[in-house]
């Protein structure tokens, strides 16, 4: 079993010189093991005001710190093609010195869905469509060159030398929690990742939320099973703000330390909190986070 490690996530909704660039560096001078963004065109709602693209501001991010590990939670199929994005990723990868993690996922019908002028796609395509983006995008970032016709996307000889400074690629975090998403997981994750269940959000109670958790872990332990593969060699990871706890468990250093203790029991190791943002659904005392931060981890122990 892994430790727990604490990461964060930061909106990309501030201009780089104007608290963009320093929520990064502060990430870093707090501990956290990895500052992961959003990889969306704009988002709920953000969608009226200003919004930066993930790929360059990690890159910016990239050459502002050194230790912290990097990453997007999620890039989806919705407005990426596996050879654009396995060229960008190889180069922050690179720039990065290797901190580079890639969440992805099958993406949802939010405002990417249809950004590109395509109409939304069922869940059953969303699927399909993940599927085929991870196994094209694993051979590209591990390949020299890749040439594949697929269902919804091809690649002629595509080059990517001189593949990933983390071998045998970057690590992929892959969310799902149907049972398509977690064989895909089982298969190409070196993580997994869920928000809990969506049903119980409105008014579940958060007995109930760690108990469909549980549950989401045994159907990926079935899958990794199945695929022959140890459940403990994936990472599992909570990106919190979306169980029936929503935002309390950031209301003080206690509530916390309660909240991560019940969900390392049924095996999480890597719990993601959102960084403050003021008059939003992410809003928090940036003292009270700062704090979590730097003391939850050592009152778990």
């Amino acid at each position: 079993m892994h430790g727990l490690r604490l990461s964060t996530v930061i909106l990309p909704y501030r201009r780089w010189h104007e608290g963009g660039r320093s929520a990064w560096t502060r990430a870093e001078q707090l501990g956290f093991h990895t500052a992961y963004t959003y990889d969306h065109l704009s988002w709920r709602s953000f969608r009226d005001g200003p919004w930066f693209g993930a790929i360059p501001t990690l890159t910016a991010a990239a050459a502002a710190t050194e230790r912290l590990r990097l990453g997007t939670l999620v890039t989806s199929p919705n407005f990426r093609h596996p050879v654009t994005l396995a060229k960008e990723l190889i180069s922050l990868d690179d720039i990065s010195g290797g901190r580079i993690t890639l969440g992805v996922g099958a993406g949802g019908t939010g405002f990417d869905a249809t950004a590109l002028g395509q109409g939304p796609w069922s869940p059953r395509e969303r699927a399909d469509r993940l599927a085929e983006f991870v196994s094209l995008l694993d051979r590209l970032l591990t390949e020299d060159a890749v040439s594949h016709e697929g269902r919804f996307y091809s690649a002629d000889e595509a080059r990517n030398i001189p593949g990933c400074v983390q071998r045998p690629r970057l690590p992929f975090a892959i969310a799902a929690t149907g049972p398509r998403g977690l064989k895909l997981a089982a298969r190409h994750g070196q993580a997994w990742v869920t928000t809990g269940d969506p049903k119980l959000y409105e008014t579940g109670t958060p007995e109930q939320s760690v108990e469909a958790l549980r549950g989401q872990i045994a159907k990926l332990t079935e899958a990794c099973d199945a695929a022959g593969r140890d459940v403990a060699d994936l990472d599992n990871i909570l990106l919190t703000g979306f169980t029936s706890d929503r935002g309390r468990p950031l209301e003080s250093l206690d509530a916390f330390v309660d909240f991560a203790g019940r969900h390392r029991e049924p095996g999480f190791t890597e719990i993601v909190i959102h960084w403050p943002i003021p008059d939003s659904e992410f809003a928090a005392d940036q003292k009270v986070f700062e704090r979590i931060a730097m003391e939850a981890l050592g009152r778990l122990r």
